[in-house]
């Protein structure tokens, strides 16, 4: 055993008994030396009066989505590809990461890496298992009474296209036997030339015959095959990170990622100013069969109008033909929604309850102008229904002022998680802080 006293990557290194285990906790530290990831001085999060944010843990490295235990255990998906593509560090495993707060003083004292080296972003807590993916696999292992089950990790779904892009496996859960995965695409646009100006778009788009969708799964059963055992529940999403069921609509719900480079890619059509503010990421609301329209058309936030994409003879005024699904809210582009809460209300104040909590990482693509997104938002809901404007809960991701590029920010906010105590977990994957927000 050891305590908070010690540093993070000690921490990690004193519990770590396994030998492929160790191995993993090798990396985060040689990691955290290249880095220097788990020492610097960082700035604080701003939360709402009546708040109070502090630090769970200082830095894990990429850590993404994470889940917490009604016994208040935490787990955490740290990313290897998310590492090296932002550190360049081709030996950065991915791994599944378990922490646990011994003394109940807030901060983490006990850290364990365990699972497979290829998690990506996707880790999730259902009917006494804990559920993970690569991009390839959707696994589970029964939770027991210790830190780091010491069950086997079950295959459950697979068989997914390799992306190069966009292959993030994010789940949902109905509560009816059911689970629910993501299949992004592995273009921008579905263009017929990759990163080429004017590019005509496939039709129809070859992407959404096993990608640009959701598929439905069981949630128990092993060795599922997308194509022999999977059921296409929506199509048309170029990619969905934010993903949750919503428990008192009894419906799922995700926040879309939206098209890139719409202005660099078609210079004729869309000025620099509106390649930075269209597409909206959209908030929905999902139903079996339901069409988003990816790649054919996109949602223009500031005229709220479905539009054709350029691929597909678009001109930035052409309205979408055909029978797609509206957004419940148009966010601002190039925002990068990354993980969906939907909140008990638990000794939160009840404008919270069954409310949405959406996390957004930030992105690029609105260069030349000042970058979007870097914050967590909150929608009031009831029953499913938006009952009033989103706001900003969580700010302050960036640091002092406004960036240009994602690099300059202090943090990229990235997963979000209710604890037992209704207090809300918030990671990023720049360092792996993750804080703790609770009522004061």
């Amino acid at each position: 055993m050891t305590n908070c006293r010690r540093g993070p990557l000690q921490r990690v290194l004193l519990m770590v008994s396994d030998t492929n285990v160790r191995v993993v906790a090798v990396a985060i530290m040689m990691f955290a030396a290249v880095t220097g990831f788990a020492d610097e001085p960082l700035p604080p999060i701003v939360v709402p009066d009546g708040f109070s944010a502090t630090v769970f843990h200082p830095g894990l490295g990429a850590t993404r989505h994470l889940a917490v235990r009604e016994n208040g255990d935490v787990y955490v998906a740290r990313s290897f590809r998310v590492e090296r593509r932002m550190f360049g560090q081709k030996a950065a495993w991915g791994t599944l990461i378990a922490l646990r707060d011994e003394d109940a003083d807030g901060v983490a004292d006990i850290i364990k890496p365990f699972g497979p080296s290829d998690v990506t972003t996707e880790v999730r807590i259902h009917d006494g298992h804990l559920y993970f993916s690569s991009d390839q696999v959707v696994y589970r292992m029964a939770l027991d009474d210790n830190l780091v089950p010491q069950t086997v990790a079950e295959p459950l779904a697979g068989g997914f296209p390799m992306n190069s892009s966009h292959g993030t496996k994010t789940l949902a859960f109905d509560g009816a036997g059911n689970l629910y995965v993501n299949s992004g695409t592995p273009s921008n646009a579905c263009e017929s030339k990759r990163m080429a100006l004017h590019a005509p778009g496939l039709n129809p788009c070859p992407h959404r015959e096993r990608s640009a969708g959701i598929w439905k799964f069981r949630d128990d059963k092993q060795h599922q095959d997308q194509v022999r055992d999977g059921e296409r529940y929506v199509t048309g999403t170029r990619n969905i990170v934010a993903m949750a069921w919503n428990p008192w609509a009894d419906k799922l719900f995700f926040v879309m990622h939206g098209r890139d480079s719409i202005g660099m890619m078609n210079p004729d059509f869309y000025s620099k100013q509106d390649n930075a503010e269209i597409p909206a990421e959209e908030f929905h609301v999902a139903e079996a069969g339901d069409d988003f329209g990816w790649p054919y058309t996109y949602y223009d936030p500031r005229t709220n109008q479905r539009m054709r994409d350029p691929g597909y003879g678009g001109d930035g005024k052409a309205v979408a033909d055909g029978n797609y699904k509206e957004p419940l809210i148009a966010f601002p582009a190039h925002w990068a929604p990354n993980d969906l809460l939907f909140h008990s209300g638990r000794n939160l104040p009840a404008r919270y309850a069954q409310g949405a909590f959406i996390v957004f990482h930030g992105s690029w693509n609105r260069i030349p102008f000042e970058q979007g997104g870097f914050k967590v938002v909150f929608v009031p809901m009831q029953d499913g229904r938006v009952t009033g404007d989103w706001e900003v809960f969580a700010d302050g991701f960036t640091g002092s002022g406004p960036i240009k590029n994602p690099g300059q920010s202090a943090y990229r906010p990235t997963g979000l998680a209710e604890g037992p105590d209704g207090a809300i977990y918030i990671t990023e994957d720049m360092h792996g802080r993750i804080w703790k927000v609770s009522p004061e």
